[in-house]
């Protein structure tokens, strides 16, 4: 078996593969983090077949939905999963065919319920269901410590207890362990009783993750984080430094437009010189108005830089051929102590 572990802050991936026929799946994949698959991939000699979520993440974004489309194959989940673009719906005692490799799906709910874990060969990927000195939470949606406590105490904890064990978060920098060390030091699993554990789990007090609202948003349903809107956006448009548009304004480049998306109040307590408004909002209803000639250059700006650089993807969509986005926004043009008007522009 050919495994490679993929760290992205706390979060754990995991690209394995069959040396005999070089197929491949990867499990846990985060959307940051699709070029580096797709190159230990290709240095391995490895063909990705299917992309596997271990549950339905609430902290970090799923790249299956993205890397399906890339590479026309299935993503996989077991049947609990909300997610309408999942094409194998897997249960308990399940096999996924990888090659010579069998990835055997052992059903784990209660971190979520659709949550499961991978027992292929001497090693177990247990998603959010067993961590390396913990355990998944249960305060999220479809947690359950009930569940939780079935899961780990009858089904996990009952397997060899030298079987290595890969989560899907380690915060330490601890890339494995192993179902016997964790039953032996793992404070979590010292509860062994059903109430007690119960009881431990509902006060936890934990924070909530870092974009949990719209990680579940697009991990259940397929659509896009604002991160991939950007990216996307970014990767249509050229973009002009701040110093060289301040070039440009200070030699009064009649050629360039300088359009402000931001809303007229910002705008009018200041703005680059000779900038026109046309907020973000009402740029697909007023764009024929207010800029009638397409083959006009045209640069956009906004506070921080990325409403902007949706708008000028948004034009360049709309036939646009010469626009471009400004890199940085006016928060680092006012920090640079480049020249400002306040006020309407004649």
């Amino acid at each position: 078996m050919i495994l490679e572990q993929i760290a992205t802050g706390g979060c754990q991936s995991y690209l394995v593969g069959c040396s005999e026929t070089s197929s491949a799946a990867l499990i846990d994949p985060e959307i940051r983090q699709i070029d580096h698959y797709l190159a230990l991939a290709a240095r391995d000699g490895l063909r990705i077949r299917y992309l596997i979520d271990t549950h339905t993440h609430a902290d970090h974004f799923s790249a299956t939905r993205q890397l399906a489309r890339q590479l026309a194959v299935p993503v996989v989940m077991h049947r609990e999963s909300p997610a309408p673009f999942v094409d194998m719906r897997i249960g308990d005692g399940e096999m996924v065919l990888l090659g010579r490799l069998r990835l055997q799906v052992i059903y784990t709910p209660g971190h979520t319920r659709d949550s499961m874990c991978l027992l292929v060969e001497d090693s177990l990927f247990t998603g959010d269901t067993l961590l390396i000195g913990g355990t998944g939470r249960t305060d999220l949606p479809s947690g359950d410590p009930e569940a939780l406590h079935d899961s780990l105490f009858r089904r996990v904890l009952t397997l060899d207890p030298e079987l290595k064990i890969y989560p899907a978060h380690d915060y330490k920098g601890r890339q494995s362990s192993t179902i016997g060390q964790e039953i032996a030091t793992n404070p979590r699993l010292q509860a062994r009783d059903r109430d007690a554990f119960v009881d431990m789990m509902h006060n936890l007090n934990l924070s909530m993750p870092t974009h949990v609202t719209e990680a579940l948003r697009t991990n259940m349903s397929g659509g896009k984080s604002v991160a991939q809107l950007l990216a996307e956006a970014a990767a249509k448009v050229p973009f002009m430094s701040l110093a060289e548009l301040k070039r440009r304004v200070e030699a009064a480049d009649g050629e360039l437009i300088v359009l402000d998306v931001r809303e007229r109040d910002a705008y009018e307590t200041g703005h680059i010189p000779a900038a026109r408004l046309l907020p973000r909002g009402q740029i697909e209803l007023r764009v024929n108005q207010e800029l009638p000639d397409p083959t006009r250059r045209i640069l956009v700006c906004c506070e921080l830089g990325h409403v902007s650089t949706l708008a000028a993807a948004t034009l360049h969509e709309m036939g646009f051929a010469c626009v471009v986005a400004l890199d940085g926004g006016m928060k680092a043009w006012r920090e640079a102590g480049y020249p400002l008007n306040s006020g309407r522009e004649p």
